[in-house]
């Protein structure tokens, strides 16, 4: 496997997202790779306006202590944007601490993932092989962007779609959006890792009985964000379970207003973000897993990592009908409007668990490291391996069904070795603006 520039929206954190599960199951896959993981720069204009240094205490380069081959960077931004000349040095800045980065963490011939939208100008100044765009939200669609931003952001976009060798999308709205600006394009939904959800299951199966809990739990986890979230939806659901607690678990990205609202209801409660390890003993005291989205073109362009969470779990769903739940409404309960989601909730509450079984199934059917099958064998056809990708070999009869160790031929392991923005903090979208 070729080695990897990742240049991200997020910083690689507790909270784990789509960049992080791929360059885990690729890290793992391939020991001997290097991944230099670009995370929000640094921005000291920022920093100095608002005198506050909080964005700049995250350092700049460093290796991690989890993955052999790993490197994170957050670049500095010294100037503003206000002015092109700035721009330019920005721009200039960021390439050369790039490329020093990946000289330093001994990157060669690297393959260019970019996840920012507005990190187009960085394609072809970082001596890479080849330029993959990977789309999981269109930010073009953001009810709260002006018109002035929404135009930058969708040239931004169409510029970084034609330059890329493959772009790659989480949903088909996406995919139908950016057919035509293209030349190759692949659809890779979301997935999740089943096994780290088993708690949960385990946790349903030491509390089951007969009886429901006096005090019955709906709970969400994920970001909170009003451009999201029907806010209205969960205030009509705390008014009208007045016995139950509704809980949001998740980085709060609320405004104040917005929190306030929420908060009004006396049965709301707003937990603080949890370390991804933490996720499946938070999921664990849901009695109904619900995710009151709203249903806009935005939210139709995603694919929630928390709807195969959410099944990994067993536990019921209630969600309005949103892309990826639409698509699972034999595994879930869904309902528009007040009316509608009210009754997917009690539906939820009330099941009897006789879907939980399918519900995991589908989880595991669907999991990181067959999305990351479906990106190594897009790579393979685009000749950027290198090397034939090792297969998973199968059982056969009469041999390891025990599920030990299975034979590995010299080909496999020849295989397998590979080849030798918020917060007081910048995006690189906020520095090449």
């Amino acid at each position: 496997m070729r080695d990897i520039i990742f240049i991200s929206l997020e910083n690689w954190d507790g909270v784990w997202r789509r960049n992080q599960f791929l360059c885990a199951e690729w890290l793992r896959r391939f020991p001997e790779m290097r991944l230099l993981f670009v995370g929000r720069s640094k921005d000291l204009s920022h920093a100095v306006r608002s005198t506050s240094a909080a964005g700049l205490r995250r350092p700049t380069f460093q290796k991690s202590t989890e993955f052999k081959g790993l490197t994170f960077l957050n670049p500095f931004k010294l100037l503003p944007n206000s002015l092109s000349s700035c721009r330019r040095f920005n721009l200039s800045l960021l390439v050369f601490q790039i490329r020093s980065a990946a000289c330093k963490a001994g990157l060669r011939s690297p393959l260019l993932w970019i996840n920012d939208h507005c990190a187009a100008p960085l394609a072809g100044q970082l001596n890479e092989r080849a330029v993959v765009y990977d789309i999981t939200d269109d930010w073009t669609l953001m009810p709260a962007v002006g018109e002035k931003e929404r135009a930058h952001i969708r040239a931004s976009d169409a510029n970084l779609c034609a330059k890329a060798d493959l772009v790659v999308v989480c949903s088909n709205a996406l995919e139908r959006s950016r057919r035509g600006l293209c030349r190759k394009i692949i659809t890779v939904p979301n997935g999740v890792d089943a096994a780290h959800y088993r708690p949960c299951i385990a946790a349903s199966r030491n509390n089951a009985s007969g009886e429901k809990k006096s005090t019955p739990v709906f709970g969400y986890v994920g970001t909170l964000h009003g451009d999201r979230l029907d806010l209205d939806l969960i205030g009509d659901l705390a008014r009208a379970r007045p016995e139950a607690q509704v809980v949001l678990c998740g980085p709060d990205l609320l405004t104040v207003p917005e929190r306030k609202k929420l908060l009004a209801e006396a049965n709301v409660q707003l937990l603080e973000q949890v370390h991804y390890a933490e996720v499946p003993r938070i999921i664990a005291g849901f009695d109904v897993c619900i995710l009151p989205h709203r249903c806009t073109p935005f939210t139709e362009s995603l694919n929630p990592i928390k709807l195969w969470e959410y099944l990994a779990s067993g536990k019921p769903v209630a969600a309005t009908p949103v892309a990826g739940f639409r698509e699972r409404a034999h595994l879930c309960h869904l309902g528009l409007g007040r009316d509608g989601f009210l009754a997917a909730c009690n539906e939820a509450f009330l099941e009897d668990g006789s879907r939980s079984s399918a519900r995991i199934r589908e989880a595991e059917s669907n999991s990181w490291k067959a999305r990351s099958e479906q990106l190594l064998e897009a790579f393979r056809q685009m000749g950027w391996l290198g090397r034939p990708i090792p297969r998973p070999r199968r059982a056969r009869a009469g041999g390891s069904g025990d599920g030990g160790p299975q034979e590995t031929t010299d080909s496999t392991k020849r295989g397998m070795e590979g080849e030798r923005v918020w917060g007081g903090q910048a995006s690189l979208c906020e520095t090449l603006l």
